[in-house]
């Protein structure tokens, strides 16, 4: 899978008051909200090529840990299921502040702080969805169902199958598990920079929700367990050697300071579920 040029067809807004008034709980106040320019070497990006203007996110997947064979879910299918974990390593939170602008429609913009704490907003292409999610837990039973805003296409789970030497061939499975809330569960990787305590929160269950704030704060991470439903790929009838995939962002929605940092990989044996290494941090298998 060869890497895609990162183009940004982000939108610089220095007016949206409705929005830029919307912060997360604990999140500092922005004394201002102002654009970056836009065009010449900002066409890739502005965090691309801020040149330490900005304090922009750098999102990774750790390398998928805690795999296991699931027979049980779905009787005749074989599951295998993975821990993910979406991390950001920046030197500023991944913030998204959504608005409703119309009973069906939602803008998401992105906050990227700059050096003197002000708030410059990106209209992107991302989406929110209301997300159903069952209350049934791998090897826990039935811990209770709700529906959340998450944002849409957050990560992609694959299954790449390998040859001799460990390179990846071809894509030979996805998984259903694409949406993720953005929040501060834990403070994997702290700096001067981590804050202590979490500002991002769970997703709001609001289904009338007019604003909100979704984001991860640097130097923690959104993890999900493995026993959540859709962490998992169908590997029914699959014998070999693999990479089980997991990367942040790849449909390029969101501004980062780095874009080929997103892939990680865990090599594993089908059936037997033996695993063999990882690799994070990639651009691609």
């Amino acid at each position: 899978m060869s890497a895609r040029p990162h183009r940004f067809p982000y939108v610089a807004l220095a007016s949206l008051l409705a929005v830029a008034s919307v912060t997360a709980s604990g999140a500092s106040s922005a004394d201002s909200t102002s654009p970056i320019a836009q065009g010449g070497s900002h066409r890739l990006g502005p965090c691309v090529a801020n040149h330490g203007h900005l304090r922009c996110p750098d999102l990774l997947m750790s390398a998928p840990r805690e795999l296991h064979i699931d027979r049980s879910t779905y009787p005749g299918h074989v599951l295998l299921r993975a821990t993910s974990s979406l991390d950001n390593h920046g030197s500023g939170p991944l913030e998204l502040r959504a608005h409703r602008v119309g009973r069906h429609r939602i803008v998401v913009y992105q906050a990227i702080y700059d050096r003197r704490g002000r708030t410059h907003l990106f209209r992107t292409r991302a989406k929110l969805v209301f997300k159903y999610v069952s209350g049934q837990r791998y090897g826990y039973g039935n811990v209770g169902a709700g529906s959340y805003w998450k944002l849409r296409h957050a990560a992609a789970f694959e299954l790449w199958s390998l040859d001799s030497h460990g390179h990846a061939l071809r894509l030979v499975r996805s998984g259903p598990k694409v949406d993720y809330c953005l929040r501060d569960l834990f403070r994997t990787r702290p700096t001067r920079r981590s804050p202590a305590a979490l500002v991002y929160p769970g997703c709001s269950q609001d289904p009338r929700m007019r604003r909100d704030v979704l984001g991860t704060s640097v130097g923690w991470s959104d993890v999900y367990p493995f026993e959540y439903p859709e962490q998992w790929i169908d590997v029914t009838g699959l014998r070999g050697r693999f990479a089980y995939v997991q990367v942040a962002d790849p449909d390029h929605l969101l501004l980062e300071s780095r874009n080929r940092n997103n892939v990680s990989e865990t090599y594993i044996t089908l059936p037997s579920g033996r695993v063999h290494g990882t690799r994070a941090g990639v651009s691609a298998p």
